[in-house]
């Protein structure tokens, strides 16, 4: 058998389960949606003398609040009733008994559950952006690149832990309600430490926010204003949006790892 091929069939099953008939057209039609009826260049121009730069970051970000939640919801249906249930009805088994590596197995799942995912949300989300503001897009393309690491890292850090619970608990059911409370577990705490931040006049709450929702920076550097008074609380420099940006991914890929090693290490059927 050769090399590759069992990897490509690993994949190939993760994609069938994952995408079937009518789970595919439903979000692309979602993601679509989304684009075109939430686009909006309002808060940056609303902003005194914002550059197209700040334009196109406020068009960007203002397409990604439900889609990214759609986005969200893929993935953990993906990995609760994809990688869960394979490993509740014992597919899994079957995939160990490849000649593959335990991380390639992972990967292939992975590569279906996440990446395809992420591939149909910005295959379908930057084309359309283009075709609203051609002209800034293609312009500031950077800065619409930067919207969508910046928001898509607490997403990605939450699949990270959701794909360690699926493989602890090794119940579809009871991972997909725990990714679901996560989720807004998450977006509670961020939203009442945004509330006190700007309320004590505290910038390291700010900062510490920044680690896991680098939007919060991002949006800080391009002066979007979320409460009166938010320009005298903390205005960061576009290196310190890039750091804050990367260590976010770096906890998310440690997030990951600690899966990964899991998976190849403690993980029995």
């Amino acid at each position: 058998m050769k090399r590759g091929k069992p990897f490509l069939e690993v994949f190939a099953s993760a994609v069938h389960e994952d995408y079937r008939f009518p789970i595919l057209e439903i979000f692309v039609f979602f993601y679509a949606l989304g684009t075109f009826a939430l686009a909006s260049f309002g808060s940056a121009l609303s902003t005194m003398g914002a550059s197209e730069e700040a334009v196109a970051y406020s068009l960007a970000s203002s397409v990604l609040g439900t889609p990214l939640f759609v986005f969200l919801i893929l993935i953990i249906k993906n990995l609760a009733y994809g990688l869960g249930s394979d490993i509740e009805k014992g597919v899994i088994q079957t995939y160990l008994s490849y000649p593959l590596k335990r991380s390639r197995i992972l990967s292939a799942k992975l590569l279906s559950a996440i990446g395809l995912s992420l591939l149909i949300l910005l295959g379908i989300q930057i084309p359309a952006l283009y075709l609203l503001a051609p002209g800034i897009v293609a312009s500031h393309f950077g800065a619409v690149l930067l919207t969508y690491a910046a928001n898509l890292s607490p997403i990605l850090f939450i699949s990270g832990i959701m794909l360690l619970v699926t493989l602890i608990v090794r119940r579809g059911g009871l991972a997909l309600v725990f990714g679901i409370i996560l989720y807004f577990a998450f977006s509670i705490v961020s939203s009442m430490l945004m509330f006190t931040a700007f309320a004590t006049k505290s910038s390291t709450i700010l900062q510490i926010l920044s680690v896991f929702y680098p939007s919060t920076a991002l949006s800080r550097y391009y002066g979007m204003q979320f409460y009166p008074g938010i320009e005298e609380v903390w205005v960061p420099t576009f290196q310190e949006v890039a750091l804050y940006i990367g260590a976010s991914y770096l906890i998310t890929i440690f997030t990951f790892a600690i899966a990964y090693i899991y998976f190849c290490r403690r993980f029995s059927v």
